[in-house]
């Protein structure tokens, strides 16, 4: 292993992923994506860490409400809204087309319709609701697993099933990816859920917790696997930003559930 090709790969990563400024000497190179998929968690585990950064810091002056709300928008200006615009393109080509040929079509056009704009407001809206309900620390962990754990899942698609387009800003990324750099993704992006009320050493509850997130987990992966495969034959990139956003949710909502028990 190549650790400064490795450096390379991530930075790719997060440069991707990001509107973080990455160091000119990493340059760019269409297969570096592929090789960068590893870090994908990783990125997201730095997202969620700003987005905790920012809960907690908003929290000591303002309302949890509006302390999310700048959690959220910190998150969506540092991505560009990345993962939303897949799940807006998909609602709206899963929700308003028939074929396969014209869901590829809707999802290609970056006007937004009616479903793509109720899913997003749906969306967010519970993100917000969900964890102005959790205690702070809680709510600030969560962030971090959120956002590392649903990549985690998003990106193991690249390992199943197929690309469907022939072309696409996704192409580069959507080549099989190994086992050995799933591997490295699950390690980068799923200890995190073993840490739901911070950094300290997971209790039992902790175990549960994590254990009941990554079934549930699984189960979306293989409902929303199938899904993609029976409308369009495989994912696309737009597919894997929807998966993300659900992935993620899911896990605010199994958080908050976990508590109100």
């Amino acid at each position: 292993m190549n650790p400064l090709a490795e450096l390379r790969y991530f930075f790719t990563a997060l440069g991707y992923f990001t509107r973080v400024p990455v160091p000119r000497w990493v340059g760019f190179e269409p297969h570096y994506l592929n090789a960068a998929a590893r870090y994908f968690p990783l990125v997201g585990a730095l997202v969620g860490g700003l987005s905790a950064l920012v809960y907690l810091a908003a929290l000591q002056v303002f309302p949890a409400g509006v302390a999310v709300l700048l959690s959220m928008a910190a998150s969506l200006l540092v991505t560009g809204a990345f993962h939303e615009d897949g799940l807006a393109d998909c609602a709206d080509a899963f929700g308003g087309a028939y074929t396969r040929d014209d869901v590829l079509r809707i999802m290609h056009d970056s006007r937004i319709g009616a479903f793509g704009a109720i899913a997003l407001v749906i969306a967010l809206a519970l993100k917000w609701q969900t964890l102005v309900a959790l205690p702070p620390l809680r709510a600030a962990s969560l962030m971090i697993a959120a956002h590392a754990a649903s990549r985690t899942y998003a990106i193991s698609y690249l390992a199943t099933l197929d690309y469907v387009r022939a072309e696409g800003k996704a192409k580069p990324v959507a080549q099989r990816l190994s086992g050995v750099a799933l591997m490295c993704a699950v390690l980068f992006g799923l200890p995190w859920l073993w840490w739901p009320n911070g950094p300290q050493w997971p209790d039992a509850s902790a175990w549960r917790f994590a254990a009941s997130t990554l079934v549930l987990l699984l189960a979306l992966r293989f409902v929303m696997g199938r899904y993609f495969v029976r409308r369009i034959g495989g994912y696309t990139g737009d597919c894997l930003g929807f998966a993300q956003q659900i992935f993620e949710l899911s896990i605010y909502l199994v958080g908050l559930a976990w508590i109100s028990s």
